[in-house]
């Protein structure tokens, strides 16, 4: 059975690569559209030019998407939203084009071969359905006389849509668990430095991009006199203290807010949107949640040094070793102050 925390973490791990691969995909898409634009054109006095509307309004749905994705919590609702529009305009074609002789059917399987990029496997299955409902409509609702004399013309697209689907399933699933094991922790499942590299770069580009500020908290959190623990009973208790350790902070964050184990026994947490006030609240919860993992012969705390940046924006650039730096002076001072405390460093504006 998956926790509660393992979830959350599977979530934010393919919320962050949805919006890499869409990203990566924009580019190749756009390379796309001009070929089927130029396809379009070379038959265009064949076939007629009604079917170049669809495509334009497919391009203007996936940059729409696209523009919202990076900038949403949940980009997977807009994901499905630029990828539901692409088969409905393949539809519209086919109908404006020949229906079930239109030479455009084999055009559903395009967006058969970015689903499993995408989506998990049920997100697949119901991808694929609704491209061949959309393919029934677009043939067989139009000229079914024409589908009921020669079956063959639903017969073969219908077959390469699916095995499209599930060619690139195999090729996505292998990329999935590839970037989930170069980014999490063998040990407490948690996060590593990779993955918080990948999410700095990710915050760089979001504040590049967005006008308006946000504020950034980060956490730099350390379990107190945990090589004492491993020298009185043993590396496989400290496992242990890690593992509950790592769990119970887990619990405590919301999926967008991530721990990451970035030492031995020091995991950081990113906090974006949160004040440096919020983030000193959350820094507390964080610190008697560890303190919770306590037992009877092992004494479990925390120490935790807060940094936030005030206004992340346009006219911001985000310097983390800056911030790091101060949250690093401020578990410092914990640490001197007797440990098992939240200290918030001032106000940082890099």
């Amino acid at each position: 059975m998956v926790s509660s925390g393992e979830g959350r973490l599977r979530a934010q791990l393919d919320r962050e690569r949805l919006v890499d691969i869409e990203t990566r995909l924009a580019r190749f898409r756009r390379a796309a559209f001009v070929v089927l634009a130029a396809a379009l054109l070379v038959s265009g006095p064949y076939l007629g030019w009604l079917w170049v509307l669809p495509l334009g309004v497919a391009a203007v749905g996936f940059a729409v998407a696209d523009h919202f994705l990076v900038r949403s919590e949940h980009p997977a609702r807009w994901a499905a939203a630029g990828w539901a529009l692409s088969p409905v305009m393949i539809g519209v074609s086919v109908a404006l084009t020949g229906a079930a002789d239109s030479p455009a059917v084999s055009w559903f399987a395009l967006p058969a071969a970015t689903l499993a990029t995408r989506f998990e496997r049920r997100g697949v299955i119901w991808g694929v359905a609704y491209i061949c409902l959309l393919m029934l409509g677009s043939t067989l609702a139009v000229e079914p006389g024409t589908v009921a004399a020669d079956p063959t013309m639903l017969v073969f697209p219908f077959g390469l849509v699916i095995a499209v689907a599930i060619l690139s399933s195999a090729v996505a699933g292998s990329d999935r668990e590839h970037r989930r094991e170069a980014v999490l922790d063998q040990l407490t499942g948690l996060l590593n430095r990779t993955a918080l590299t990948q999410r700095l770069a990710e915050l760089e580009q979001a504040a590049a991009r967005n006008p308006n500020a946000t504020p950034v908290g980060f956490l730099l959190c350390d379990l107190d006199h945990f090589k004492d623990i491993n020298d009185r009973h043993g590396h496989a208790a400290g496992d242990i203290v890690l593992k509950d350790v790592a769990y119970a902070l887990r619990d405590e964050l919301r999926a967008t807010d991530p721990v990451y184990r970035v030492g031995g026994e020091e995991f950081a947490v990113m906090l974006v949107g949160a004040t440096q006030d919020a983030s000193a609240e959350v820094a507390e919860r964080l610190r008697a949640a560890a303190l919770g993992c306590s037992r009877k012969d092992i004494p479990v705390t925390m120490s935790v040094g807060v940094a936030a940046v005030p206004a992340l924006g346009h006219s911001t650039d985000f310097d983390f070793a800056a911030l790091f730096e101060d949250a690093d002076r401020a578990l410092y001072e914990a640490k001197e102050l007797g440990r098992n405390c939240v200290v918030t460093a001032g106000p940082t504006a890099h």
